[in-house]
């Protein structure tokens, strides 16, 4: 068994697209219309589906945002430079909720930013 995806809801699927692939670099992979339905699905991630699990964008048609819930907590990435992802992330127009520096009570760095729905990203300093 392998995780395959985590799915959100957005109220603007052009601006998530844009979010998780030129702000943190993603690629989009697929997109679908069900017009049955009156929903799309995009899925983003760093390589292929069949290899690493993928985030799944879902828009309703029609539904402009989403009450967060206090459940989900955050998708997390490991990036080489905590620091220099935050200065891109900020450069590129994105939100960083918590800079970068050692998480509380430990020694790993990490950062936080938002994407447009307000969901969390951390981000996490690669070791070693």
């Amino acid at each position: 068994m392998r995780i395959l995806h985590t799915m959100i809801r957005t109220g603007n699927l052009d601006r998530s697209i844009d979010f998780y692939t030129k702000v943190l670099g993603m690629k989009l992979l697929r997109r679908h219309d069900y017009p049955e339905g009156k929903f799309t699905l995009a899925f983003v991630g760093y390589g292929d589906e069949r290899d690493q699990a993928v985030i799944e964008l879902t828009y309703n048609w029609g539904v402009e945002s989403y009450d967060l819930g206090a459940g989900f907590g955050h998708i997390a990435i490991e990036v080489d430079d905590v620091y220099a992802s935050c200065d891109e992330i900020k450069r590129l127009g994105g939100t960083v909720t918590r800079e970068a520096g050692p998480m509380k009570g430990g020694t790993t760095v990490i950062a936080f930013a938002a994407d447009p729905d307000g969901y969390k990203i951390e981000l996490i300093g690669k070791k070693g």
